[in-house]
């Protein structure tokens, strides 16, 4: 081994490392062992950055663009819901839903797939009677499968072809990946439906029936000449802090008033909802000075409605319930239901079906729609909505006092759930992490601004929205053009995919801020940084050095032997670290194989395209499989379970078609 050699191998092995780790984003990863491969100076600095022009990396970044066009315009969604099972059985409700994810994944970027078919899977396992988890884990593998089949499917494919046309004439083309892939997809989503969901792990979401969002909802009054008085809101809150309570919003005068401003004085009569834990509660209200209401019969008759309520509202189910008060105590009126039980008593409406399930944003809850709102208050619903962290989301790493919930956006976070546990100690102070199932209140424009804004989505049944039939038309033609053009030949995928993106442009059918927003940027710096260290093995040697031992220590020269090892090694690389990473860095190591072994090096480039595409060990192989942690209630070690079989039907029909399909 060469200097130049061990140098690359050893960037290369604390790569994987920091992947694997996890502790730094992936592009992060990426830019520093292109910055180490640099300062050792085995990728020469003029062409350090020349990834970024490598058409893989432009087509990428085109193909985001033209999928999110098709999800912004509708088109995706009115074909979802079209084609989404109504009825039958478990197994053929499952394989028509892991079908569909997995067609509408080879033309589309996954993750997008995934995320417009799980509300769609989270309703149907309501209906099947079945765990949520039982069909979102199913359909994510669907879309990952579903990504192999064509060259625009998933980044490893548009990798994988950029290393091919190295020594051939032309790359790979659109439908090259389609024999393998195809079967391979087929045999896995029969796997996934006839047996497979079966062995998911039976995990009952964490949904907003069994969020813990306080044992206790208690109503208080501001007392004349108490402590309270006077105070604002932000010295209220942080007065609050001390007993880990938290203020969910105030009535007065008739007026509600969820998300008070932070310098918001405080006036005697004011009627405060605050949440907190039992034991905290009798401390908090003596610190602050704050009185539990009785039943106390109002001077003016229009102002019953908001006295006669509950001293303290028991969250907990199917406990017995508390009160600070020695009377009994009456239900609340509806005015007050309206600001306190409709929208914070689980037992009034959470446990609802029609009031949350089916409570799409922007949509009023149909149980109101007639009835009087309180005197000054708008006419606009304050609605509860479970929403999902999508992976990279602005939320990610952030509490809601970094975001600023309740000031910026008006809106209240009311739990976290993660990983099937449910996070009520210091919420506010929480950092949200990918995957996390966060309980949002607030208005329904300012809460669908939020989930577009922040990277979330909304686990609630949702609208088919087309705006424009003409854009949702419009968009559906430029993709099928672009993805014909790369078909035919008549021009290379970064050409065509270009020229769709030139064309949405150019009709606005995207706003151009969108179109720069659609682009997944780590995704494209990492594709871009690693691209000159992959090259850096082949020019330094230290790709044939390890497939030389890699054949001779293992494979001992049989072919197939070694095109199963680089398929196997591929994709277990894929279960702890990026694909397009993993293709980048596996490209290198089969092209030298092939070449020591005289075979033809395409079927072990597809070897690595197929096993860098099935990460179905771990949460964090795949980011479909981040997205379903939270609203499946997995655990780190549920995936394998279902995970583990699947590769090895993926292994068996891959090692029997790659010699057939590309021979050896």
């Amino acid at each position: 081994m060469t200097l130049p050699q061990g140098l690359i191998l050893a960037v290369l092995f604390f790569t994987v490392v920091f992947f694997i780790w996890g502790r730094w984003r992936h592009d992060v990863v990426a830019l520093l062992s292109l910055g180490a491969c640099v300062l050792v100076g085995v990728v020469p600095t003029d062409v350090a950055f020349d990834g970024f022009s490598h058409p893989a990396v432009i087509t990428v970044a085109c193909v985001l663009v033209l999928s999110f066009s098709l999800q912004s315009t509708g088109a995706i969604d009115v074909v979802a819901h079209r084609l989404a099972p109504k009825k039958g059985s478990p197994t053929l409700t499952i394989a028509a839903l892991t079908g569909l994810a997995a067609v509408m994944s080879a033309f589309m970027n996954n993750v997008g797939a995934m995320a417009l078919l799980m509300p769609v899977a989270i309703q149907l396992a309501s209906r099947l009677g079945i765990a949520p988890g039982q069909v979102l884990m199913p359909v994510a593998f669907g879309a990952i499968l579903g990504g192999m089949t064509t060259l625009i499917g998933t980044p490893p494919n548009l990798i994988v072809a950029g290393f091919r046309s190295e020594y051939a004439e032309q790359s790979f083309g659109m439908f090259s990946f389609t024999p393998v892939g195809a079967a391979v997809a087929l045999g896995g989503v029969l796997f996934l439906a006839a047996v497979g969901w079966r062995l998911v792990p039976v995990r009952e979401r964490v949904d907003a029936d069994s969020f813990d969002t306080g044992r206790y909802l208690t109503e208080v009054r501001v007392v004349q000449g108490g402590k309270a008085e006077g105070l604002t809101i932000w010295e209220l809150e942080k007065a609050l802090e001390d007993s880990d309570a938290q203020l969910l919003g105030m009535v007065r005068e008739g007026e509600r008033v969820i998300t008070p401003h932070w310098n918001k004085k405080l006036q005697a009569g004011d009627l405060l909802m605050i949440e907190a834990e039992p034991e905290n509660l009798s401390q908090m209200l003596q610190a602050i000075g704050l009185r539990l209401l009785e039943n106390v019969r109002p001077a003016k008759e229009d102002e019953s409605e908001l006295c006669e309520v509950k001293s303290v509202e028991p969250l907990a189910e199917g406990g017995a319930e508390h009160s600070s008060a020695s009377s009994p105590q009456p239900e609340p009126t509806e005015a007050v239901r309206k600001f306190g039980g409709k929208w914070f008593d689980r037992r009034v409406t959470v446990s609802s079906d029609r009031t949350l399930r089916g409570l799409q944003v922007g949509m009023k809850d149909p149980s109101q729609e007639q009835k009087e709102t309180p005197r000054g208050s708008d006419s606009s619903e304050i609605v509860l909505v479970e929403m999902v962290v999508l992976p990279d989301a602005r939320l990610v790493g952030q509490t809601a006092q970094d975001l600023k919930l309740r000031s910026r956006h008006g809106l209240n976070l009311l739990a976290i759930s993660r990983g099937g546990k449910q996070s009520i100690e210091r919420l506010r102070r929480t950092k949200i992490a990918a995957g996390d199932v966060i309980l949002m209140q607030g208005e329904p424009d300012r809460l669908a601004s939020f989930a577009s804004n922040f990277g979330c989505l909304p686990l609630a049944e949702r609208t088919i929205r087309v705006p424009s039939r003409r854009r949702a038309l419009l968009a559906t033609l430029i993709m099928l053009f672009a993805v014909g053009g790369a078909a035919f030949g008549l021009m290379p995928a970064a050409l065509s995919f270009g020229a769709g993106v030139v064309a949405i442009m150019a009709l606005r059918l995207l706003p151009l801020r969108q179109v720069y927003e659609s682009i997944d940027w780590s995704v494209v710096v990492l594709l871009a940084a690693l691209i000159p260290v992959a090259g850096a093995m082949s020019t330094t040697g230290a790709a044939d050095w390890l497939a030389n031992g890699l054949l001779e220590y293992v494979a001992q020269g049989h072919t197939l032997i070694a095109l199963a090892l680089i398929l196997i090694l591929s994709m277990t690389l894929s279960d702890f670290m990026n694909n397009a990473a993993t293709a980048a860095v596996m490209c290198p190591i089969a092209l030298s194989a092939a070449q020591q072994l005289g075979v033809n090096p395409d079927a072990y480039l597809m070897g690595v395209a197929v096993g860098a595409s099935c990460a179905f060990l771990t949460p964090i192989g795949h980011q479909n499989n981040t997205l379903i942690l939270g609203p499946g209630g997995f655990r780190f070690g549920d995936y394998w379970k279902l995970g583990l079989p699947l590769e090895v039907i993926v292994i068996a029909i891959a090692l029997v078609l790659l010699p057939i399909v590309w021979p050896l």
